[in-house]
Formats: C-alpha cells, structure tokens, sequence
C-alpha cells in the first residue's frame, strides 16, 4: 500500500478528530470538523491494537464534539433520564430567575401610593438589578471553575430569596432598591452558568437547539413573570410577589442540594497522549513484505507508519458509577485546586477580564444588550400610557401585552435555535464536512428587518390610539427579535469559543446588563424628551445597525479567530494550569 493511500486512510480517521484539538497546529477556534460523508465506523472508527486505541465517535454522519470519553461518569455518557432531569432543573432556574427579576414593576403603584415611594426610585431600582446580574456573573465565575457548577446555583438562590423576603417586607425607599441587587445576583447563574451546563450536557451539533429552551424559558420568565405577578397585586397583595417567590426559592434549594447533579468533568485526564507503540522492525518488517503490500497491513501499522502523529487513548471503560452522595455533593473540587483556592480565584478574576478583547464576544453583547434595553423602553410605554386613557388598562391587561412578546419570543427561538442547527450541518457538508461558527449569523438578518419595523408599530399604534392587532402584532416582532438575537449571539460565541463557554457567556452578561443598566436611566427622560414615536425610531435603527453588524463578521469572522488563536489557546492553558 502506497504513501498515498495510507495519507487517505489516515486523513478521514484521524485528523477527522484532531482539527479539533487546540494543540494541533491545524486548528482555528470556531473551525470544527463536524460531519464525514463516507465516516465508516467499523472500519475506521476503532483503530486499536493491545496498547492504544482511536475511536472517533460519531452519530450518524455528524462527529461528536467534544468527543465524551468512555466513561459512565462522563455527563456525555448519562442516560436521557438523567440530562433531562438536570436540563429540567436547569431551565426552570433560568425561567423563575428571569421572572423574580422583571416582577418588581408590577407593584409599583401599590409601592407609590401606600409608602409614597417615587417611580424614580424603583427606577434606581430596576438599574441596580442590572448592575446584580452582570457583576454577579462575573465574580461567580471562579467559584464555577474552582468549586463546582452546583455551588453557584445554590447561592443565587439563596440570594434571590434573601432579596424576595426583603422586598416582601418593603416598607420605604431604600428596600425598593436593594432588594433588587439581591435579585439581581440570583438571576446572574442564568447569564453564563446554565450555558456552561448544558454545553456539558449536549454535544455541539445540539447546541441550538439546546439553547432554544435556554431562551424559551428566559423569555418565558421575563414576559410572564410581569403577567403573574400583576394577577397577584390584583386579586391578593403585593407583598405576596415577594412571599411566593420564597416559597419557590427554598423548594428550589432543596431541589439542588439533594436531587440536581454536578455537571463537571475533566474530560481532559481522560485523553493522553501516545507516542509509537509499535516496534520499527515490524513496521521495516511490512514496508519489505510486497506480497502483503495490499491487504495485510494493519490498521495500527498504518498509523504508526507516520511517526510524527499521535492518537489518542480513551480511558475510562472500567470506572464504576459514582455513588448518590458524590453526584449530588455541593462542592466539588476542581483537578487543579491548590489548597483553599483563594489565590486562584482572584487569579481567575484578572484573567476573565481579558475575554473583552475578543470582538464576538463585545458584538454578540451588543446584539443580546439591545434587547435589554428595548424591554425597558416598551415595558416603560405600557406602563406609562396604557394605565391612562385612553387605554385605561388595568394591572392584568398590561400584563397580557407581553403574551405577543412571549409568542413571537417562541418562534424567534425555533427559527434561530433548532433551524439553525440543520442549517448549518447542511452549509458544513458543502464545505468539506466543516462548520465555522459564523454560519449561525445568517439568521440574524430577518430579525435586523422585523425588530425594528416592530418597534415602529408598537411606538405609532400607541401614540396613534390603533386597533389592538398591528400594536399587538408589533409586540410579537419585537419578541421574535429577542428571540433569535439571544440564541444566535450564544451560539455563535459558544462556537466560535468552546473551551470558555462560561468566560465569554461572562463576558456577554457584563456587557448587556451594563448596555441595560444605561438605558434604564436613560429611558424616562429620553421618552419625556422626543416622545414614542421618534424614540422608537432611533431604537429600531440602533437595532438594525447592530444586527447587520453580522455582515462584516461573516466576512472576516474567521480571519478574526486566527487572530485571536493565540489568545485562547493561552487564556484556556492558564486557566486550567492556574
């Protein structure tokens, strides 16, 4: 068998795999061999002798990344009982955070009349849980890192409960806004940690779809939770906004301590290195024998005919499952903790603030920011003028405007989430079974055109006092960009960067949440100022211009994650050897 054919052989099996290795000097973050069209799996995908092993796992034609290891302890390897369990938890910490957060407004005119608590205060309010969410994110995610993912679920609860019973127990200015940094922090394991979780429950090719429910339930939690909580001020008292969220928060801790699994892994010890096993003698031995020049060599002996490659050794096939108290443990210490960690965590903390250097990372939190601040622009209109006439809605009715938003949300998340998963494994098969991260992007140009003409119609059928239907039909525009923004920004970031998924997920929180923070004292003065209508306007072109922004990074996308290699390539081998 010639050079030629052994290259072949060694190309489809092999660098099949290795692309997608950061230590192979071939790959490019965000570049990932995903799908083989001939990929046969009994011939070529366990290369084996009695020392090694190749084993490229696929399903179907789409390889597997991360490729799991073989063992039971792998989340990967959990059975669909198992993922499902802890996705289920996942998402509803993700939906119920996002509704504690957007559920203070409802009671503000109870808050105004009875304690005399001005709407600017509550506004403060609002701008204090944004600045919550995004610093608590951040200074949350070492403990990630050092101690475990389910540590900092437990402490945004217990926090967000801590700041429910405050704001239950409201009684003047200062505990309308504090309250709120509380609740701020508890929904900050929702910005970045779940995405981290389920990236180490699901494989790539899932990821849309997978981020779909992420962005359900946060839609979800932000449109309905305003709804809910607005039938409880109505019908009983708005102190209970505050009590039923405790109530949920400690079931939800219980829930945590003694049912939802630890999803870290290091995967990593499981997959070493292995030089040549096999004498060269016997390689000399079938290079000399042409008789067998065709069908004897073996597969181990083809591999090791190029002695500058490695493979990989899968460990992990006789390892028991971990017992109930271990899966379930609070505190799980990472591989590379020294002592008590506290040096490392702030190690952690400098290191993360280089992931602003990074342009999808500030472009995708611009995209997932926008959405921040236009829920507080159109939030702030019905609160505004829908209570007056000559609307005059009650506290439900403002609530049911956000149903088209949540509507439209829904479809934004399938469109986006699930269709582009099948999008872009069709574009990678006609790219030589390689996907690149910026193929997500294409589906950000629908909502840059049907955000901002939702914007318009919302802003116009409100100043113009329209028929319900193209206000209402507005609404489920706006939602169906917030839908899509958030699960392509995260997806692409999560492509484009797998080994720092909670990083960049940091990275998008802090500046979204800021971006939110901004507009939230902005919002007032600026509608005071020019009104619905030319406010609405400007916001829909800010959108439009930040979502066609996807233009250039289609273009130079990949060119920007050569540049950027380097960077990540170091940024992962400090953090794990910190």
């Amino acid at each position: 068998m010639g050079d030629e054919k052994i290259d072949t052989i060694l190309t489809s099996v092999q660098t099949k795999v290795e692309i997608n290795d950061r230590e192979n000097e071939e790959f490019i973050p965000g570049t990932l061999s995903i799908y083989s069209f001939k990929f046969d799996k009994e011939k070529h995908g366990q290369i084996h002798d009695n020392e090694s092993a190749v084993k490229i796992k696929t399903k179907g034609n789409i390889i597997l990344f991360p490729q799991p290891s073989n063992s039971v302890n792998d989340p990967l390897n959990w059975p669909r009982w198992r993922k499902l369990l802890n996705f289920t938890i996942i998402i509803f910490i993700t939906a119920f955070t996002a509704a504690t957060s957007n559920d203070a407004g409802a009671s503000q005119d109870s808050l105004n009349e009875k304690y005399g608590i001005s709407y600017t205060a509550m506004n403060t309010g609002a701008g204090v849980l944004f600045l919550g969410i995004g610093w608590g994110t951040f200074f949350l995610t070492p403990l990630s890192s050092l101690y475990g993912r389910k540590i900092t679920y437990f402490i945004c609860i217990f926090l967000g409960l801590l700041g429910s019973v405050w704001f239950a127990l409201i009684k003047g200015t200062s505990d309308s806004v504090w309250s709120q940094l509380f609740v701020g922090i508890s929904e900050s394991c929702a910005e970045a940690q779940v995405q981290l979780s389920l990236s180490e429950l699901y494989f790539s090719h899932n990821l849309g779809n997978i981020l779909t429910y992420y962005i359900i339930a946060t839609s979800v939690g932000t449109y309905l939770g305003p709804l809910i909580a607005s039938v409880i001020v109505e019908k009983i008292n708005f102190r209970y906004t505050g009590w039923i969220a405790v109530f949920i928060s400690a079931g939800l801790l219980l829930v945590i301590l003694f049912v939802m699994d630890e999803t870290y892994f290091n995967r990593a010890k499981y997959f070493d290195k292995v030089i040549d096993r096999v004498p060269d003698k016997k390689i000399e031995a079938t290079e000399k024998d042409e008789k067998n020049d065709i069908v004897s060599t073996t597969s181990q002996e083809l591999i090791n005919r190029k002695k500058s490659s490695d493979s990989l050794l899968n460990l992990g096939e006789n390892e028991f499952p971990k017992p109930y108290w271990k899966r379930v443990q609070l505190i799980t210490f990472a591989d590379n903790l020294r002592g008590y960690g506290i040096n490392q965590y702030f190690q952690q903390l400098y290191l993360l603030l280089k992931v602003f250097l990074y342009p999808p990372v500030l472009f995708s939190g611009f995209v997932w920011g926008i959405q921040n601040a236009l829920l507080t622009f159109y939030l702030t209109v019905e609160d505004d003028q829908y209570y007056d006439p000559p609307y005059n809605y009650g506290d439900i009715k403002v609530g049911i405007m956000n149903v088209p938003c949540l509507i439209g949300a829904v479809i934004g998340c399938y469109f986006a989430g699930t269709l582009s998963d099948y999008f872009t494994v069709f574009l990678a098969k006609r790219n030589n079974g390689i996907q690149e991260a910026e193929m997500r992007l294409w589906f950000l140009f629908p909502p840059a055109i049907i955000a901002p003409v939702g914007l318009i119609l919302f802003a116009v059928g409100t100043d113009k006092v329209w028929p319900w239907f193209p206000t209402y039909l507005g609404l489920a525009f706006i939602g169906f960009g917030f839908g899509c923004s958030g699960d392509v920004s995260m997806s692409y970031l999560m492509d484009a960067y797998p080994e720092m998924v909670i990083e960049m997920m940091t990275g998008v929180a802090l500046i979204n949440n800021m971006i939110g923070c901004i507009f939230t004292f902005a919002c007032s003065p600026w509608l005071d100022k020019m009104g619905a209508t030319h406010t609405f306007i400007i916001l829909a072109v800010i959108e439009f211009i930040i979502m066609m922004c996807a233009i250039p990074f289609i273009i130079y996308g990949k060119r920007i994650r050569i540049w950027t290699k380097d960077l990540y390539v170091e940024f992962c081998q400090l953090r794990d050897g910190i």
